[in-house]
């Protein structure tokens, strides 16, 4: 269980505030209006934004102020974060080991990791050899072999056309459901929740509010949230 109890979180002048629990192994989107705190929300929950009141427990522990690597979180950018002179493997490992002097045991899991999105013959390459959504995959599997409870993903499909984005989403919930690993997702399309979250969170007005059955809040958005949507 991911406790938010009573978070403020400050971003320069902005703040955001949250106050909800997210069961273990779920997957959810935060949608709300470009500028709203989507992004803010995850980089304190991922421990790279200041949690200024409150405290965030994860199976009830307190890691409030503990550093990103000790959150059991891995993150996935919206630029995919890969290193362009280094190879597709070796971006992998660095989720392993940021050293990359990695054992056998865990070169075997930076293989196993790519066989499993599709990238099993490409790890000698380089980034810019890679297509948007190779480049997409290569950043999956980097959060696959961290074997973290939860996968954050901040917009990280955004660039990508819609066959591929939906090709995607369909690959993060089958890691999902092979891990038990929980998804937060941000994005600002309803159909990415539709498609792969059980519930939503929506973050509007200085305020992340409780997530809510994905179908039931779309199909009946509070005033707010009917506006976003058009």
């Amino acid at each position: 269980m991911l406790s938010l109890n009573n978070l403020k979180i400050a971003q320069g002048s902005f703040e955001l505030n949250a106050n909800f629990d997210v069961p273990t192994g779920k997957k959810l989107a935060i949608i709300g209006p470009s500028g709203s705190g989507k992004s803010t929300l995850v980089g304190a929950l991922c421990g790279f934004i200041d949690v200024i009141e409150g405290r965030l427990l994860n199976d009830g522990q307190d890691i409030t102020n503990a550093a990103p690597d000790a959150r059991d979180m891995a993150m996935l950018f919206q630029d995919n974060n890969l290193f362009p002179h280094l190879t597709v493997a070796q971006n992998v490992g660095l989720g392993v080991r940021p050293v990359l002097r990695l054992k056998r045991d865990e070169l075997d899991r930076v293989t196993a990791a790519l066989y499993r999105v599709g990238l099993g013959d490409l790890g000698g390459r380089k980034p810019a050899d890679l297509s948007g959504g190779q480049q997409s995959r290569a950043a999956l599997a980097r959060a696959l072999v961290q074997s973290k409870a939860w996968m954050v993903l901040d917009e990280p499909f955004a660039a990508l056309g819609p066959a591929l984005r939906a090709e995607m989403l369909d690959l993060v919930g089958q890691v999902s459901e092979e891990t038990g690993a929980g998804v937060l997702m941000v994005t600002h399309a309803p159909e990415d929740a539709r498609r792969l979250a059980d519930g939503v969170i929506f973050v509007a007005d200085g305020v992340a509010h409780a997530p809510q059955a994905t179908g039931e809040l779309l199909d009946n958005p509070p005033p707010a949230l009917k506006a976003y949507l058009g």
